[in-house]
């Protein structure tokens, strides 16, 4: 505990120090606004390390990610606006408010109740807010609107079932293959729309999530187009110059350089 504690004080005072005359002009020019893009990107690569399971990437991204935090607390402390001991003690205190069952009254909770009591004490902390207020906007928009069905699913909206929802895409694939790109752009883009967030709540019913199904699928697909490549290189065509037989052929021919999942090829 101890040197968990010293470990933050230090990284605090070396961001203070950047941040103080002398320091470095760049982490002085900050705000927290022009922080924002590196924030996300930090966040995002700590994903990715947790996903492959790469512990050690993990450590040096999350250390990334707390730099900007405490950038941020820092600048808002020069601001008088709060400061990262505000921050740490704000979130414990909700930890231990929206956990009554381990810090008040124990009691052993499934972790679908832990999320339901835990939106439902949100909601009452959080009434001058909109429903939907929650959703940040600038998640990921397959995220966002799997996280706005989840909500409304809370409260009893819901679609019937995986079989409705299913049929719902069908209609709307009918119906957006009737339409002329020229003459009805505006629909068909509506219609692509209605049919991501329809195929986004049949992930949800099925309980996967959308964001990561599509970045699997676009993973799948650089590799297999990367194997095409190579097929195509080994074959003397490269790969600006292949026609689209050459290109077509090499695809098909690619499915078994590559180890994928079964599924749509």
């Amino acid at each position: 505990m101890d040197d968990e504690v010293a470990a933050l004080a230090e990284l605090l005072s070396i961001v203070r120090t950047l941040r103080g005359p002398g320091g470095c002009e760049w982490d002085r020019s900050q705000t927290v606004r022009s922080l924002r893009p590196f924030l996300l990107e930090e966040a995002y690569e700590a994903a990715d390390a947790a996903e492959a399971g790469n512990y050690e990437a993990l450590r040096d991204e999350l250390g990334d990610l707390l730099l900007h935090i405490v950038m941020a607390a820092v600048i808002a402390e020069e601001e008088g606006r709060f400061d990262l001991a505000s921050i740490a003690s704000g979130i414990a205190a909700k930890l231990r408010r929206r956990h009554p069952h381990v810090f008040g009254d124990r009691e052993l909770l499934a972790p679908a109740d832990v999320e339901k009591q835990w939106e439902s004490i949100k909601a009452g902390e959080k009434k001058s807010e909109g429903f939907f207020d929650s959703v940040p906007g600038s998640m990921p928009a397959l995220q966002a609107a799997w996280r706005v069905q989840q909500r409304a699913s809370e409260v009893g909206f819901d679609w019937p079932g995986r079989v409705e929802t299913l049929e719902s895409a069908r209609s709307i694939l009918e119906e957006l293959a009737g339409l002329d790109p020229c003459r009805e752009a505006e629909l068909i883009g509506s219609g692509i729309g209605k049919l991501l967030f329809t195929c986004v709540n049949y992930a949800r019913l099925t309980r996967q999530e959308p964001e990561q199904l599509l970045r699997n699928a676009s993973g799948a697909f650089k590799r297999r187009f990367s194997a095409m490549e190579c097929l195509l290189e080994g074959r003397g065509t490269p790969l600006g110059t292949a026609t689209s037989a050459q290109l077509l052929a090499a695809w098909r021919d690619s499915a078994g350089e590559v180890t994928e999942s079964p599924g749509i090829s």
